[in-house]
């Protein structure tokens, strides 16, 4: 009879493989395996997320950081405010006493400076984030008037006035007056005149009086309106509006 062969054949066949070099190939392979496709999950997952906040970030709110003190005390060196990408989208536009984020090619600077296009890439995600400072082309100014007004510097007591009423600036950095520059100018339709708070420390309309564009800000380069404070944490909250120019009469309205 050949059964005790025949089951030592079988058992020997079926048994599995329990030798130190076989187990270690068969054990490695699927964990090298997961390992790999743990990584690519984690960054398919991370790209997913970058695209989405970059995209949140070029169309809906972007955080800016604030590079200089040009918008003092309202806004302070190295604070990072949230802009409105959404503010002026739908048929709104902006108003006198908005803080904005513009574009100032053609007004404020007259081309945009030489660079890399890989650093300028790698920098403006960034900037984007509020990561780094914006680029040299980006300002954060007030609007103080707006297409059509006439704005003149300076009154008897030193006051801005806008269509000939006097704006009490009750944002103005501490100790500043409006403006030690006098200017008579008349905001061209689609332009705004822009001004930083700290006006004894702000490059803004005044200084471009002489060169193309008179200083005037196109409309369709404002980026955003700055409405929140995102950083630090003890400055959270909205940026502080104002009611300077409330009363302001319409260009070309007379005024009582």
């Amino acid at each position: 009879m050949d059964t005790e062969p025949q089951h030592m054949e079988r058992d020997r066949s079926s048994a599995p493989a329990t030798g130190p070099e076989e187990g270690s190939r068969f054990s490695r392979i699927p964990s090298r395996f997961a390992t790999s496709m743990s990584w690519r999950r984690t960054l398919a997952l991370g790209a997913v997320c970058a695209a989405a906040v970059l995209l949140f970030s070029n169309f809906v709110v972007q955080p800016f950081l604030i590079p200089s003190g040009s918008m003092e005390s309202t806004l302070q060196v190295g604070d990072r405010v949230l802009v409105n990408k959404l503010a002026y989208r739908f048929g709104s536009v902006p108003q006198r006493g908005d803080v904005v984020v513009f574009d100032g090619t053609g007004s404020f600077v007259q081309e945009s400076p030489p660079e890399n296009p890989v650093t300028g890439l790698l920098h403006g995600a960034a900037a984007s984030l509020g990561l780094a400072e914006p680029a040299e082309t980006d300002f954060v100014k007030r609007v103080v008037g707006v297409g059509g007004d006439r704005v003149v510097c300076c009154d008897k007591r030193g006051r801005v006035e806008v269509n000939g009423l006097p704006v009490d600036e009750d944002y103005l950095f501490a100790g500043d007056v409006p403006s030690r520059v006098p200017f008579d100018i008349v905001v061209p339709d689609g332009t705004l005149w822009m001004m930083g708070d700290h006006r004894s420390n702000s490059r803004d309309s005044r200084d471009h009086l002489g060169e193309p564009g008179g200083g005037m800000v196109p409309v369709d380069k404002v980026i955003g309106r700055a409405d929140w404070l995102g950083w630090p944490l003890g400055r959270l909250g909205s940026v502080p509006g104002t009611g300077a120019f409330d009363g302001i009469p319409a260009p070309g309205a007379t005024h009582g």
